[in-house]
């Protein structure tokens, strides 16, 4: 999975450490209650081990040692052979060991019996020093009455003990089960506990894995609307570290395809426009040689001069080193320099005034806006009007903005035709030459409008009877100003 980095968590991780909880909040006790049974267990089992240990000492001092002494009272058997010293030293010893490990009134009893098997041993040892200088008989049986009277009082001592043993191992028992109620209560308790963890646990999972996934599912969603901007946030979760970086990527080369794709599209667009200006040029071209020549079979040299030089500053102008930029004095002069050779080829039908101030002509803006105007006012509203007519230009700036208007008197357009017009500018390519109608020069300029000024309205048109007004917007911009903005725009692409 890779390293964990900063802030990352892991769903294993955290269900790993949610078990390790769970089994140390139920395995712990669990364990304890364990012990303390297994401790209280054997400590019931010594107690019990103690108490038989005890009760088989009781025949031995309440029957064996007593008729052992009455069968060396009677003569049957010696001191040695009877054996008795032996079994009242292992009585004594067995209790010695036994009170060692009780205690409280358990081993006061053995103690006293103890010590009382000693006054049982010193009757003994007088019995068996009477057989030696042979005392009478009788004062032996009085003795042996002692012995008898003294086993039987270390017979009731470990009977007192056995009983204290037992309820000692009562009070075990009752411990036990009280510990084993309670155990049983705890771990109700912890697993009551248990389920709640889990379920807050699941919950907080759930969460923890759902956010980052509604992340992912948001931004995937707005990619596929187009929002080439929609990034995911680092998530937390280790599993979804690399699906999220790999969206991310994924977001960046489909915004980056996205750029050169409108960089392409936009370079096309220009690239097309340019190759129909390109075809509309050598039209005009051939119609003014035609009328060079005309002038020149007619001897008027002023007027071939005069011509030649307008369709000089027409091209060059409208070449201008293939930049797509010009000042508005430059305009001006192409568009004077083109209506200077219209009115040398319809004379009295073309009349024109050019109204663009002086003040304005530093300025720059797209060139060959005006000129397609006036082409377009030309061939098909003041051509075919009978006695002529007036194609008026105008400039003027309104704040930071420049205005141009190109107006004629000619015949105007019928509302039908006037939607065309309107319908075909709001295309989003240029027309083909060949596509019949008028206005190829209006929605030229209303593509390049949007297209370089990134306007939507574009070019505006009015048209009625008393003639067609198109009209448009610009901001006033300097050379450096164009140089800046076409700079920052090829890398922002």
């Amino acid at each position: 999975m890779g390293t964990i980095r900063a802030g990352e968590r892991s769903i294993v991780e955290r269900m790993d450490r949610m078990t390790r909880r769970l089994t140390l909040l139920l395995g712990i006790p669990v364990i304890a209650a364990m012990i303390m049974m297994i401790l209280m267990a054997a400590q019931y089992a010594r107690e019990n081990q103690r108490m038989n240990t005890i009760a088989s000492l009781k025949p031995i001092v309440e029957s064996e040692i007593p008729e052992t002494v009455w069968n060396m009272v009677s003569g049957r058997t010696t001191a040695e052979e009877s054996g008795v010293m032996d079994r009242i030293q292992t009585v004594n010893r067995t209790m010695e060991r036994v009170s060692e490990e009780s205690g409280g009134n358990q081993q006061l009893e053995l103690v006293v019996a103890r010590r009382t098997m000693d006054t049982l041993s010193q009757y003994v040892d007088q019995i068996r020093i009477n057989i030696v200088r042979e005392t009478p008989v009788v004062e032996n049986e009085k003795i042996l009455q002692e012995v008898r009277d003294v086993a039987a009082l270390v017979a009731s001592m470990l009977n007192d003990y056995i009983t204290e043993a037992i309820g000692a191992g009562a009070l075990t028992v009752q411990l036990i089960t009280r510990a084993a109620y309670a155990g049983a209560a705890v771990e109700l308790l912890l697993l009551a506990a248990a389920l709640v963890m889990t379920a807050r646990f699941r919950k907080k999972t759930a969460q923890f894995i759902r956010e980052p996934i509604a992340q992912l599912e948001s931004v995937t969603a707005k990619l596929a609307e187009g929002d080439m901007s929609a990034r995911l946030p680092l998530t937390q979760v280790s599993e979804l570290w690399n699906l999220t970086g790999q969206v991310n990527v994924m977001a960046d080369n489909l915004e980056e395809m996205m750029r050169q794709r409108l960089k392409d599209e936009r370079a096309l667009k220009k690239a097309e426009l340019r190759t129909l200006q390109a075809q509309i040029n050598p039209h005009f071209l051939y119609n003014t040689l035609d009328a060079i020549v005309w002038k020149a079979e007619a001897g008027d040299q002023e007027e071939v001069i005069q011509l030649t030089r307008s369709l000089s500053d027409f091209f060059r102008i409208s070449l201008s080193s293939g930049a797509d930029w010009i000042s508005i004095s430059q305009e001006k002069k192409h568009i004077a320099g083109y209506l200077s050779i219209q009115k040398t080829r319809y004379h009295d039908i073309l009349n024109y005034e050019i109204d663009i101030p002086d003040e304005i002509g530093g300025y720059y803006m797209l060139k060959l806006l005006l000129q397609p105007l006036v082409e377009n006012a030309l061939y098909h509203g003041i051509k075919n009007t009978r006695g002529g007519g007036l194609i008026r230009v105008t400039g003027a700036k309104e704040g930071e903005e420049l205005v141009f208007e190109v107006s004629d008197t000619g015949k105007g357009m019928t509302p039908e035709t006037l939607e065309k017009v309107r319908e075909s500018m709001r295309e989003s390519t240029p027309p083909a030459l060949s596509s019949g109608g008028g206005g190829f020069g209006l929605v030229n300029v209303n593509l390049r409008l949007r297209l370089y000024y990134n306007q939507p309205g574009g070019l505006s048109i009015e048209s009625g009877p008393g003639g067609t007004r198109a009209s448009f917007r610009v901001p006033c911009r300097r050379a450096e100003e164009i140089e800046e903005e076409e700079s920052s725009r090829s890398k922002s692409f």
